[in-house]
């Protein structure tokens, strides 16, 4: 079993159990990542172009001129991330993308946003499993600072997470959602 296995299994939504071979390949993926945010993350200044580099090894693609991230940024996997023109993730940020998450056009993400796209089983004998689902961002979305998007979320072209949100449901397009959980504040 190899990376392309692994993702293959996590985007059909399968359940990845605690413990298997394929756990373990997750694993492995984890230790790449966590080598490669070690460099982004590192103490020594890397250019724009520099992030954008590492970036593209992170998530194994090209990430277009336009992207921009200001470290530090921390992921368990990497691969599994998909990102648009003119994306800015600030700060702090955590993805835990095994998922898949999908980062359209224009996005705009704020400080210490994290997106987590596994659920752990809620059966206790089982809790090691792990459910993948995908996080979709639409384009020209604004998450703000703290914000959290749980697994198998989409948000809606245009719409606006305020800062702190714990986002457990569907965003529609070109409204304000926030507080715990989000609910529409405003319509855009």
């Amino acid at each position: 079993m190899n990376i392309h296995d692994l993702l293959e299994h996590l985007n059909r939504g399968e359940t990845v159990l605690g413990g298997s071979e394929l756990h373990q390949v997750m694993h492995n993926v984890s230790q790449e990542a966590l080598k490669l945010t070690a460099k982004i993350n590192g103490q020594q200044y890397n250019t724009p172009k520099e992030i954008r580099e590492l970036f593209s090894m992170l998530i194994d693609k090209p990430v277009d001129k336009t992207f921009t991230m200001f470290p530090p940024f921390y992921t368990d996997c990497g691969k599994n991330i998909i990102v648009g023109k003119n994306v800015f993730i600030n700060s702090g940020c955590s993805f835990q993308d095994q998922g898949g998450i999908t980062i359209k056009n224009g996005v705009l993400i704020g400080h210490n946003v994290v997106l987590a796209t596994l659920n752990h089983d809620i059966n206790p004998r089982k809790r090691g499993n792990m459910h993948p689902d995908p996080i979709v961002i639409g384009n020209n979305v604004w998450i703000g600072a703290n914000a959290t998007v749980v697994p198998g979320v989409t948000i809606g072209d245009g719409a606006i997470i305020g800062a702190g949100a714990v986002v457990t449901k569907d965003v529609p397009p070109n409204v304000i959602v926030g507080g715990v959980p989000a609910k529409i504040i405003k319509e855009i």
